[in-house]
């Protein structure tokens, strides 16, 4: 499984956009669960607390397309720049209003700017490596490596933000937050050498969400991403009801490490199948792998479930920006991206906010039952719009 990794960072400039992209975009694990940790600590309100992550959420959702657009057409690092500056100013902002105790929109307020700001900087990352490699085999084995470091990030992303938090300081989490993207998307800005060439796009050139095929996609990823957003609110709601919300950290982790070992094994492999069957069995094992999480009663048989399902994500994941490469044109490349975490984070919003009221509600065992009919309804979109996923498939890896 090494070997097929072998020799990726060999090229100049590499390593150094791996890393600081890496460290950059670490707080996308950490910046919802932080939030919910710090809001729902303050106030009591699970509810407050979705809101507030789901206004963040929302702001990056609309904002991400408008980012990886301008990167395309004046270069990521005019872009990134200033915008990691203003997002890390506003969560400082956010926190300062959630400790004063300032009146409740001003988290809305703030929440706006902190997601508005943020940058879809895994999408820049994944441009950066379509700009070097081209539509050769490595490029499959890159948007693999480059999905299992999401998984990575999300593993310690929020056992590193719920220990802080819980066991440090409420705002402990958010701070390293707030200095991993700023420290790391600035030293990532600074990589010029790997960067793709700016275009001026001009306004007739469309864009990629006017693709079928892309706006397909995009709905699928909505669909998966509420999943993802409540499952997050709703697991530390779990662990809190079984008097044990440090572990909320870990059981999330179990979730994304299932991903990650199975993104290993996806990207060292050769397939014959083709993308798009690809794409529908994934989706398929993830709504089946996720049914019983609405059953289990205990910490250890929850964490085992969340990790069996989350071995379904990086191969949908990977698969899906394989498809997006292949249908967007390449001076709208880094925008099409941008589209999939823009949908992703649409879903994180609904799912936070969702999870939030089922959890008030019913109590965090039965508001699983939502994540589980999210996974459903993103199956049937896969299946139902699959013809519009029939895209030329790269040479198979060696």
């Amino acid at each position: 499984m090494v070997g097929a990794y072998r020799g990726l960072f060999d090229m100049p400039g590499v390593k150094g956009f791996v890393i600081s992209g890496f460290f950059g975009r670490m707080p996308m694990s950490m910046l919802g669960i932080g939030i919910v940790l710090l809001i729902s600590g303050l106030t009591d309100s699970y509810t407050t607390a979705g809101a507030v992550s789901a206004t963040v959420s929302i702001a990056f959702a609309i904002a991400a397309p408008l980012s990886g657009r301008l990167a395309d057409r004046f270069g990521q690092g005019r872009v990134l720049i200033p915008l990691v500056l203003v997002h890390g100013a506003a969560l400082v902002g956010l926190m300062l209003c959630a400790g004063l105790g300032a009146p409740q929109w001003t988290l809305y307020a703030t929440g706006v700017v902190v997601g508005a700001a943020a940058v879809s900087l895994g999408s820049m990352v994944r441009a950066r490596w379509t700009h070097l490699l081209g539509r050769t085999p490595k490029l499959h084995t890159a948007f693999s490596f480059e999905s299992v470091a999401d998984e990575v990030i999300f593993v310690a992303g929020p056992a590193v933000v719920s220990a802080l938090a819980t066991g440090v300081n409420l705002y402990a989490g958010l701070i390293v937050a707030l200095v991993s993207t700023v420290i790391g998307t600035l030293f990532f800005a600074l990589q010029r050498g790997t960067e793709p060439p700016a275009g001026k796009v001009a306004g007739r050139s469309g864009s990629p969400i006017t693709i079928p095929g892309v706006v397909l996609l995009c709905c699928v990823l909505l669909a998966m991403g509420a999943v993802f957003g409540s499952v997050d609110l709703i697991t530390v709601a779990f662990a809190e009801e079984h008097h044990a919300k440090a572990l909320s950290g870990a059981l999330l982790a179990s979730f994304a490490g299932g991903s990650m070992v199975s993104g290993l094994w996806y990207g060292a492999r050769s397939w014959k199948l083709s993308l798009r069957g690809r794409f529908v069995r994934a989706l398929v094992f993830f709504a089946v792998a996720l049914t019983p999480i609405v059953l289990i009663g205990n910490l250890p048989l929850l964490g085992a479930a969340l990790f069996v399902a989350g071995m379904a994500i990086s191969p949908t994941i990977i698969t899906g920006y394989s498809m997006i490469e292949r249908l967007v044109p390449p001076h709208l490349l880094t925008e099409g991206m941008a589209w999939l975490s823009t949908s992703v984070g649409f879903g994180v919003a609904l799912g936070a906010w969702a999870g939030g009221r089922m959890t008030d509600m019913f109590g965090a065992s039965s508001a699983y039952g939502f994540s589980l009919g999210a996974a459903l309804l993103a199956v049937v979109i896969g299946i139902g719009g699959s013809g519009l996923l029939r895209v030329s498939e790269a040479p198979s890896t060696a």
